[in-house]
């Protein structure tokens, strides 16, 4: 009975210290709060392509010009954990020889010679839940190099 006794108050002074601390621990919802600092990953992880490749989807389809943009390369990559995965992609992009049409940028490719290159240096900072399928980019920044 006292054993049993000992870990009912336990129990409750854990309870009690969740409650207090707003359950925090358990699930974070505080979008500025970070819960893991910065740190680089790896260019080939799964979720760093995802991101990549939704990041330049929205970049495409946000872009005033005829012809899509494609990563060239990918210079660093950091993430971070809050309520989601967010990283932050530095990476370069460009021109290429696809107009956009549907399903037309399979195969397309870099324009490095002619009057139409156009580079560019961005950062994207996507938010991610990669298990729920969420990806949103909450910042894009591009200059032309």
């Amino acid at each position: 009975m006292t054993r049993l006794w000992g870990t009912y108050q336990l129990l409750l002074a854990l309870l009690v210290a969740l409650v207090a601390l707003g359950g925090n621990t358990l699930v974070h919802k505080d979008t500025d709060k970070v819960l893991w600092e910065l740190k680089n990953v790896s260019s080939s992880s799964g979720n760093v392509k995802q991101c990549l490749w939704f990041a330049m989807q929205e970049y495409n389809k946000d872009s005033e010009d005829k012809l899509f943009f494609q990563v060239v390369k990918v210079l660093r990559v950091q993430m971070q954990v809050t309520d989601r995965l967010e990283y932050f992609i530095d990476a370069e992009i460009s021109r290429t020889n696809c107009r956009k049409l549907p399903n037309s940028n399979e195969n397309c490719v870099v324009k490095n010679t002619s009057k139409l290159e156009k580079r560019q240096m961005c950062t994207f900072c996507v938010g991610a839940l990669p298990w729920h399928g969420y990806f949103t980019v909450m910042k894009k920044q591009c200059v032309d190099i």
